[in-house]
């Protein structure tokens, strides 16, 4: 990727402007010690670059180095503008708020949240330097799209500074029921954070209704369906220049959100190009001989993260090997755990416990020329995990919690012959519209060996009947259709009109 400096991103203002915990690139030195600016993966990256070449817009973010300032520039069409963050901030605004903090209770609880005063300070400091660089960046009634949980201040901050702009948030983990979110000593601050959005995203419905439920416990503030109406003080000079700006049941004027489902997607049309490719179909096949040739190769693809259920598969998977219903002669499971949050203790520990699962299984079922789980603790370039997909007549998707899970999607949309079986959690996103799947709570050890067992003997005519209605789902509701629904949304909001009048809020 070529990366050209652009000193004047620092003085222009844009009429789009994305903002994320990360730049949309990554940093490459080569052999020579040359640096160089490389695509990021990710489906939040396809989706979106699209729409910046062609709307002029600026991408805001973390460049991924600790206490170095980095310019602005251009990388493969893309106006890019850098937020510098210092080692500290990374420990505690990243490392420890965002991922520490919030992402252990975002996700139910599944590993014990710490509260610490300090990294919510710090917290607060770096979602303003985002929010400055988002304000001096935005033209007058730009379009501002701020992502993820580590940027839930930035909306408010930005509505404080820049009444003009037309603010959208996405949030691409879950969002808890209030019984756990009203543990979190800053829960009103967040939520007043995420209102100064005229549009919150969710993956879920039931994302968004956790939300509204604690909008009204904590605020006190009235919701119609996805509409919640902030309430506004009339001697506010800015009063009027708010969008969407109504009379409440109270007389009073409110600013109406709107808060509802976007479930994300993938770039649908490449995994299919790429799983069409005569060279990656070939991988694929060579992939099940380094395997053995094995009748059933099932597959786990995931962040080595503890929301993500690999225990609980590796359990039902050794449970059926040493009751003898499957064996390691004729099943083999291919873990593929990429690296994450490494120097984050309870990431370390995991990293243990699952490596010493995977040792005693394959200590206790292999045989010489059958491995029972073939693990790999790194990731893959796109076309090896599609050639994976591809070899896999079982992918477990079995995470405990999980905003949307996009590999379940990938899986379904690299099966361009129209085979293999998706074994899904209902914790995860993805299963509100993969409805074909096998669904699963990882929890119930004895459902999942079950259903395993089940994807293993099911006919060929059963597997391609529900590999098709997947196909269908993922490839109509691509990620393209996904940016557009919520760019729609704040086009809308842009133009003035009411978000009760935008005919996709009922749309799932």
């Amino acid at each position: 990727m070529s990366a050209k400096p652009d000193t004047a991103s620092a003085t222009e203002t844009y009429d789009l402007v994305i903002v994320s915990n990360r730049l949309p690139v990554d940093r490459v030195i080569d052999d020579d010690g040359n640096a160089d600016w490389r695509p990021s993966p990710g489906g939040l990256v396809a989706a979106l670059e699209p729409v910046m070449r062609s709307q002029d817009g600026i991408w805001i973010g973390w460049a991924g180095v600790s206490g170095e300032e980095v310019e602005p520039f251009e990388a493969d069409g893309i106006n890019i503008l850098p937020v510098p963050l210092s080692e500290q901030e990374l420990q505690e605004y990243y490392e420890g708020f965002s991922n520490d903090t919030l992402w252990p209770l975002y996700h139910d609880v599944i590993a014990q949240p710490s509260f610490h005063r300090e990294w919510w300070e710090s917290y607060v400091k770096v979602n303003r330097r985002f929010a400055d660089a988002a304000a001096g960046a935005a033209a007058r009634g730009a379009v501002v799209w701020v992502h993820d949980y580590q940027l839930q201040l930035v909306p408010a901050m930005l509505r404080e500074t820049r009444p003009d702009l037309v603010i959208g948030f996405f949030n691409h983990i879950p969002f808890p029921p209030y019984g756990i979110y009203s543990q979190l000593p800053w829960r009103r601050q967040i939520i007043d954070g995420l209102l100064g959005a005229d549009v919150i995203g969710f993956q879920r419905v039931a994302d968004a209704g956790n939300f509204s439920r604690a909008v009204r416990r904590l605020k006190g503030y009235e919701t119609r369906g996805p509409i919640i109406e902030v309430p506004i003080d009339s001697d506010d000079p800015e009063a009027g220049s708010h969008r969407h700006v109504t009379t409440n049941r109270h007389g009073g004027l409110a600013r109406t959100v709107l808060a509802r489902a976007f479930p994300i997607s993938i770039d649908a049309d490449k995994y299919q190009e790429l799983a069409r490719r005569p060279d990656i179909q070939a991988r694929a096949r060579e992939i099940r001989e380094e395997l053995g040739n094995p009748e059933t190769i099932m597959l786990g693809v995931d962040r080595l993260d503890y929301t993500k259920g690999i225990g609980h598969r590796l359990k039902a998977f050794g449970e059926l090997l040493r009751d003898g219903d499957l064996s390691a002669e004729d099943v083999t499971l291919v873990q593929v755990a990429s690296p994450s949050r490494e120097r984050v203790e309870t990431y370390r520990q995991l990293r243990d416990e699952i490596e010493l699962t995977v040792g005693r299984i394959n200590g206790d079922y292999s045989t010489l020329g059958h491995s029972a789980i073939a693990y790999l603790h790194h990731g893959y370039p796109r076309e090896e995990m599609v050639a994976l997909y591809l070899a896999a007549d079982v992918m477990l998707v079995t995470a405990l919690r999980d905003g949307m899970n996009l590999v379940a999607k990938e899986y379904v949309a690299s099966r361009v012959d129209d085979d293999g079986v998706l074994i899904l959690s209902e914790f995860a996103g993805a299963s509100d519209e993969l409805r074909q799947a096998l669904l699963i709570n990882p929890h119930d050890i004895e459902g999942l060996k079950e259903s395993i067992l089940q994807a293993v003997a099911m006919p060929k005519r059963d597997r391609t009947r529900r590999m098709r209605a997947l196909r269908k789902k993922v490839l109509t509701n691509d990620v393209a259709r996904w940016s557009a629904s919520f760019l729609d949304a704040l086009t809308r909001a842009a133009h003035g009109d009411h978000p009760l009048q935008n005919p996709m809020v009922n749309r799932r």
